[in-house]
């Protein structure tokens, strides 16, 4: 009886899209005991942040925006991939300016989690921006329209719960930040 599951042998890689922000390559692969070949397909990302903005007043600064998987508009915290090499605490500071014109006092690292590792081969970096005060209006590129909202830190739960925020990687977000409460 196997006590651990077994793992893939890759074989051979192959880049099948480049879709600007990510690629897909199809990786064939065979167990590692030896056995048929099968094909499995990987998104290539770069890492990615997602920041819970909170005021001095303790509301959670939320944007709302257009997103073309689900067809719908969508309440989620700000966000964005790390460009380059930069540092992703820079970059969760970066996509909270530029999303929202707000800039906090201190960013707090709360955890990381894998989007999807079926598919993904990348991170998510989740951050606390605390203290967070509008310094500058937003400029948007060709391609972004987003509206900020400010709610009360009390109402996620039921914002949760009753299904306005969806977005898998913003709840968890907010559960790394309820570690971080019974840590602290």
């Amino acid at each position: 009886m196997n006590t651990q599951p077994e793992t893939w042998k890759l074989i051979e890689s192959e880049e099948v899209a480049n879709c600007r922000i990510f690629k897909i390559r199809r990786d064939t692969c065979a167990r590692a005991s030896g056995g048929a070949k099968h094909d499995f397909f990987v998104i290539e990302n770069t890492d990615w942040v997602n920041v819970i903005p909170v005021t001095k007043q303790n509301e959670v600064v939320l944007i709302e925006q257009f997103r073309h998987g689900s067809q719908e508009i969508t309440l989620e915290i700000p966000g964005g991939m790390i460009d380059g090499d930069e540092d992703a605490t820079f970059a969760a500071g970066r996509e909270l300016i530029e999303e929202t014109g707000y800039e906090p006092r201190e960013i707090i690292f709360l955890g990381k989690s894998r989007p999807n590792p079926a598919t993904h081969d990348n991170w998510v970096y989740h951050f606390l921006a605390s203290d967070c005060e509008k310094v500058r209006e937003t400029a948007f590129d060709s391609t972004e329209s987003i509206v900020t909202t400010l709610v009360p830190f009390d109402e996620i739960p039921n914002l949760i719960a009753g299904g306005r925020i969806t977005h898998a990687l913003v709840v968890t977000a907010f559960y790394w930040y309820s570690l971080y409460n019974q840590r602290s």
